[in-house]
């Protein structure tokens, strides 16, 4: 084995750590008999050799004796190598794609193409692997199959012929998850696919065949599913807790579990068939058999994932159950109300790893879609007096997130909080405390009752980081919190961690309005140490800004900071000025000058706070207007609606907001809430054109694949608001 790995100039060659020697070391890891070895190898590859998935040369020179490793019958743990393989080989690059590459991605690029080219050319050797003796190697062929060889109808030939005669439940998922990728992959076999995937959905014996078939069904042909899909979903489910637990591998005489191919299903495969010639530190856990082979907990990445795992499936009778239903979600897309009530019918299971489950799946499902969710809301929110603390724990943090959405759930909150006032404030062994969820959850719905818990966060010793975002969303009533959080502001020693103490407290004030603070402001405002001092220097002065006139006594060290040199000061001292005593002949000097900075940012905190003078400011008219050229499409959209609050014209104003709507979804926010201010949008206008597309849209304008923000839904819930908003008409003017 390895027969020329030494001739290869490794020493020549990098992966992401440096100098690539150390690679053919990592491959006799991955042949070791010791299974830490083996592990701490497969560690080393993807954590350097194939780091992120990218691929260097290194990485191509690997190949060769990768696939000596897969094939040799005396290598345990094979099924890591073939994965490995599928992904190093796996990275499509479509036209947009090479479109898209610059002169310093090229190389990157061709490195890429040349993997997928290696890897496929030696696909062949995964049909052998397919029924091979080691149950890890046959999950990891079939979608290595899938994925890599160049003759997709002759890997749908095999899946199926091999469903039939395979023992283990969980390789029998695979071979049908494999099928999907071909369909995805090559849509012209999307409708073979779907017509078998739909025979298994309705005649497999198995329960989580059924369910796999209906997952990958979803996701590659969803017209074929059945028209009571949640029904037939959530029975799947029940037979799968009622079943008795199956062990991995069901024996060489097991009743089959699947469909095989049939002259009357769909026709054989043509002459295309010929051979080619996707914080937390994990406890430690006892090595469990898992049906691939005994593993040992080892301290590195692949090791903890695995640790993690199998902590996450312990007791399982069926650990694969939830990705198949997370696929099923996928591919139900924009049916929500088919997902809702599929995520109803889970959350009232008497199986808590399946409610788990489902917690986290109607979070994701409520992040991306818009829908009537007060049925499921509510059924989250009675997790919370589940003795299972992953599961109030998933349902706490699921409900953190949907501010008003979560008030179905308000009672459930609340008694969660009564329940156990000690866990109100969570402390770590680094950075400041914090929040438990169900407090946050609270607050955000302006519920009256997440006051004590925040009282309490007051009177430690060291207030909880985000005590300030809470009051601002209880608003008036938190009213009762102001005298403690001034008392504590007094308190704030103004040294290096100054900013740290005192922000959360700032901001609380902020949002209170509470100008009887005006003192304490003050006094941290002066005395701000070098160290964050313009970020604490910010915090107070907005604070002062929305104290307004009650904060006059102010206004001296006010006059003096807007004469300080430094725009971004200049202006938020100006705004505060302004706020506080209403002199605009003091202010609009400086405004203007920021409005003529070099710096983006600065000119947009300018405009904005121009906006704030209304027609005091109407001088600025012509510069603003000037703006609605600028490159930078934020400052576009600051400068149009600082056009309109001082001009009062709309038509510039609306033109520039739209164009901005359409650029970027992410301003759509900002512009919805200038337009609910104009007033009645006019029936007809293009304005009220993208409100109406809006509001029927049913996936949120900010969702991501792969990724989300903690105040996603409460932002998209909020251009709802204001699109209803502007096209009713409670603004002050008209966008005609």
């Amino acid at each position: 084995m390895f027969s020329g790995i030494d001739e290869v100039d490794w020493a020549s060659m990098e992966h992401a750590y440096g100098p690539a020697d150390d690679v053919p070391e990592l491959l006799r890891g991955l042949a070791s008999a010791d299974p830490a070895e083996r592990e701490a190898a497969l560690d080393g590859m993807y954590g350097a050799v194939h780091h992120q998935g990218d691929v260097y040369a290194c990485t191509l020179a690997c190949i060769p004796f990768l696939f000596e490793l897969v094939v040799d019958p005396g290598v345990q743990d094979r099924g890591g190598v073939v994965e490995l393989l599928t992904s190093i080989g796996g990275f499509d690059l479509d036209e947009d794609d090479e479109a898209e590459i610059d002169e310093d991605e090229i190389e990157g690029a061709a490195n890429y193409a040349m993997a997928a080219a290696a890897v496929t050319a030696g696909a062949g050797v995964f049909f052998e692997l397919i029924a091979d003796e080691d149950p890890g190697v046959r999950l990891a062929a079939p979608l290595a199959l899938a994925t890599l060889h160049r003759h997709p109808v002759r890997v749908l030939a095999l899946l199926r012929e091999r469903l039939p005669v395979e023992p283990d439940e969980e390789v029998r998922l695979a071979l049908v998850e494999a099928a999907g990728r071909v369909a995805l992959r090559h849509r012209p076999l999307a409708e073979r696919v779907g017509k078998w995937l739909g025979l298994l959905a309705s005649r497999a014996d198995s329960p989580g065949l059924r369910l796999a078939a209906l997952a990958q069904l979803a996701r590659c042909s969803p017209d074929g599913l059945p028209g009571d899909v949640v029904p037939v979903v959530s029975g799947l489910l029940r037979q799968m807790r009622s079943a008795p637990e199956e062990s991995g591998d069901r024996g060489e005489h097991a009743p089959p579990g699947g469909i095989a191919a049939r002259e009357d299903d769909e026709p054989e495969p043509g002459p295309d068939t010929t051979p080619d010639a996707e914080p937390v530190d994990p406890e430690p856990v006892a090595p469990a058999e898992t049906g691939r082979g005994e593993h040992v907990a080892t301290p590195t990445l692949v090791g903890q994932v695995r640790s993690l795992s199998a902590q996450e499936n312990a007791g399982r009778g069926a650990p694969w159950a939830a990705d198949l239903l997370r696929t099923l979600h996928v591919g139900l897309d924009d049916r929500v109300g088919d997902r809702t009530a599929l995520l109803a019918d889970q959350l009232r299971s008497p199986d808590r790893r399946q409610r788990i489950d489902a917690v986290r799946m109607s979070g994701g499902l409520i992040r991306a879609w818009r829908g009537p969710y007060e049925e499921l809301v509510a059924l989250v929110g009675d997790q919370l007096s589940d003795p299972e603390p992953r599961l109030a724990e998933a349902a706490s943090h699921v409900l953190e997130e949907l501010f008003g959405l979560a008030a179905p759930a308000a009672d459930a909150l609340a008694a969660r909080l009564a329940a156990d006032p000690g866990s109100w404030v969570k402390t770590w062994a680094s950075g400041p405390p914090g929040l438990c969820s169900p407090v946050k959850a609270l607050a955000r719905l302006g519920d009256a009752r997440a006051v004590p818990a925040l009282a309490a966060a007051l009177e430690l010793p060291q207030v909880a980081h985000d005590v300030g975002f809470a009051v601002g969303h209880l608003g008036a009533t938190a009213r009762p919190l102001a005298g403690a959080l001034r008392r504590r502001l007094a308190e704030v020693e103004l040294d290096e961690g100054a900013y740290d103490r005192a922000s959360p407290l700032l901001a609380g004030l902020t949002a209170l309005r509470a100008g009887e603070a005006a003192p304490e402001v003050l006094r941290v405002l002066r005395g701000a140490p070098e160290y964050r001092g313009e970020w604490l220097r910010t915090a107070a002065l907005r604070a002062l800004c929305a104290f307004g006139p009650a904060a006059r006594e102010a206004v001296p060290e006010l006059r003096a900071l807007v004469r300080r040199p430094g725009p971004a000061s200049a202006t938020e001292a100006a705004e505060a000025l302004w706020a506080v005593s209403g002199d605009a002949d003091a202010v609009l000097p400086v405004l203007i000058e920021g409005l003529q900075s070099d710096q983006v940012h600065d000119r947009r905190a300018a405009a904005v706070a121009l906006g704030a003078l209304g027609p005091r400011a109407a001088v600025v008219a012509p510069r603003l207007r000037g703006l609605l050229a600028h490159e930078e499409m934020w400052l576009r959209v600051d400068a149009a609606i600082a056009l309109w609050e001082v001009s009062g014209r709309t038509r510039e104003t609306v033109a520039a907001l739209l164009t901005a709507w359409e650029q970027n979804r992410h301003v759509r926010v900002r512009v919805a809430e200038c337009l609910a201010r104009m007033g009645p949008v006019p029936e007809g206008s293009a304005a009220a054109h993208v409100l109406r597309s809006e509001l029927v849209s049913v996936r949120r304008h900010n969702a991501m694949d792969g990724g989300y923000g903690s105040h996603d839904i409460h932002e998209d819930e909020k251009l709802l608001a204001l699109c209803r908003q502007a096209l009713r008409g409670t603004g002050k003017g008209s966008t005609s």
